[in-house]
């Protein structure tokens, strides 16, 4: 019998959101948590820890594996294992902090924090806080926000903001359920952020240690139950956003690429609204031409102002749609045609030429800026991460690669700052995420295989995003990338956090390959 807020899903398998795999699952092993009914949000909070401990006994008893699955975005098997899967989704109740919960020490205001619950899904937490008076924004963002906060931190998922970083660099704590006996408030020693009267209101045991939170941070959901975040929000603000194409592909583009100082590209509506805060270089790797502003780039870049009343609500164009299922469709006919190699630049042209075309500059707050994506279809994604002194070089050997391997796709470069995370893809101090998106098939797989030994032969430093398509991965790329240090600290912080039965219930193949499921005395 299962306690009250835990329903049996009657599952076998389990597809992604992106329908990149389906898994097979153990029967009877995977659960739905509701929040129990309460007068007080503490009570259904604590009354949900405690199913999240049940859930943990539950699986050292049976021997069963178990991860959170939250919206199922990610690409890759990195959060599911062969056991159950725990739906979080209606998790999704949040709060702003008061300064009775507030640590004397926090170098910020109340009003900056904000709590959410597990299963809470980052464009609602846009809207929340919106509805805000005065109205508060989330630091940065990536370009959808169907995930859940859990499985967006848990991955690294980069936002789009050049002087800021990814979303777990907005996050200062977390409520983890580590066994059935034990759950703690995890923050940095450096950063205290929650009063004690807080951890007492989580019921909680305080853990502030900065090793093991950077380690939480990015730890796709193998740390135990993640079942609340603490970040920091700001006031909201506006984004204008300009779009132009095309730019010749020349030295002056490729030192912004490396440099991001921008003053030689004199891009329309610097210094009239606000400071730089996203620049993204956009490529048809089927239509390039270096010096050749025809075949050239596209450059996406928004500035950023405070934002301020009265304020029309931006109107957005959905002009452009994929049909359903038609990238599935496609990916169906270059995998089964003969020669269908040939279609690819045509068909990847078209898309180019629908989709980003230059508009008019346009203002929106964050929420309005980067909308929940719903696909349609399978498409398939690879993110790899780079110092950005090195983005036009690889630029230049991808489209490369792409002649020997044509892509259904396209590449878009994104900046961000480096994040603290142990384990953050996003890892160099001023990071190039460069984005290889398109129609997923054996094309799309050949291709990604092949840019990720160029650039190990061209020895350019690289990391993969976590929850992208990451197939090469393995213990030995895991240290190349990270490093030794950066790996063991990693391991030890599991270690430290839980118990070996628990480590055993939240391990899976993933972890496994990557050699990330090290147990400390113990052969595996």
């Amino acid at each position: 019998m299962t306690p009250t807020g835990i329903d049996t899903l009657p599952i076998r398998q389990w597809t992604n959101k992106h329908e990149n795999f389906t898994h097979q699952l153990v029967a009877d092993a995977s659960f739905k948590l509701w929040n129990p009914p309460a007068e007080k949000y503490r009570d259904r909070y604590l009354a949900t820890t405690k199913n999240f401990q049940w859930l943990i006994d539950h699986a050292v008893t049976n021997n069963l594996k178990l991860r959170a699955i939250g919206s199922g975005w990610s690409f890759t098997k990195v959060g599911v294992t062969d056991g159950g899967l725990i739906d979080t989704a209606g998790l999704n109740f949040s709060f702003p902090i008061t300064q009775n919960y507030v640590s004397p020490q926090y170098a910020q205001k109340a009003e900056d924090l904000y709590f959410l619950q597990c299963g809470t899904i980052i464009h609602e937490v846009n809207t929340r806080l919106a509805a805000k008076e005065p109205q508060r924004s989330i630091k940065a963002s990536g370009a959808s926000n169907g995930q859940t906060i859990a499985g967006a931190l848990s991955t690294g998922t980069h936002g789009a903001a050049i002087h800021f970083g990814a979303i777990p660099d907005f996050t200062v704590g977390l409520h983890i359920i580590t066994s059935g006996d034990r759950h703690i408030w995890l923050e940095r020693a450096s950063y205290p952020v929650a009063s004690q009267e807080f951890v007492t209101w989580l019921d909680a045991e305080r853990v502030q240690d900065d090793a093991l939170f950077d380690a939480a941070l990015v730890s796709f959901g193998s740390f135990g139950f993640i079942h609340g975040v603490m970040i920091e929000t700001e006031p909201q603000f506006l984004l204008t956003e300009h779009r132009l194409g095309k730019v010749a592909y020349d030295d002056t583009l490729k030192n912004a690429m490396r440099t991001l100082d921008f003053s030689g590209l004199n891009l329309p509506g610097t210094g009239q609204n606000g400071d730089m805060y996203h620049f993204e270089v956009l490529f048809n790797i089927h239509d390039f031409e270096p010096g050749n502003p025809d075949k050239g780039a596209f450059l996406k870049y928004m500035f950023k102002k405070p934002f301020a009343l009265p304020y029309p609500p931006l109107q957005r164009n959905n002009e452009f749609t994929y049909g359903d299922d038609l990238l599935g469709i496609i990916s169906t006919v270059l995998d089964k045609l003969p020669g269908s190699g040939k279609l690819i630049p045509a068909m990847v042209n078209l898309m180019f030429g629908m989709a980003f075309k230059p508009e008019p500059p346009r203002t929106g707050t964050i929420r309005e800026m980067f909308n929940y994506t719903k696909f349609r279809g399978k498409v398939a994604s690879a993110a790899v991460a780079i110092d950005i002194s090195d983005s036009p070089r690889t630029v230049e050997l991808i489209i490369e690669v792409n002649k020997q391997h044509p892509f259904p796709g396209g590449l878009a470069l994104r900046y961000v700052k480096g994040t603290k995370a142990t384990l953050g893809f996003t890892k160099f101090p001023k990071t190039c995420v460069l984005e290889m998106d398109g129609m997923d098939g054996q094309a799309a797989r050949d291709f990604f295989q092949a840019v990720w030994l160029r650039l190990e032969q061209e020895q350019i430093a690289y990391a993969l995003h976590w929850g992208k398509i990451n197939f090469n991965l393995d213990a030995d790329r895991i240290k190349r990338m990270y490093g030794p240090t950066s790996v063991k600290s990693w391991i030890d912080a599991r270690n430290t956090l839980l118990e070996i039965p628990v480590m055993g219930v939240f391990d899976n193949p993933f972890m496994a390959r990557c050699g990330l499921n090290k147990i400390h005395g113990a052969i595996v």
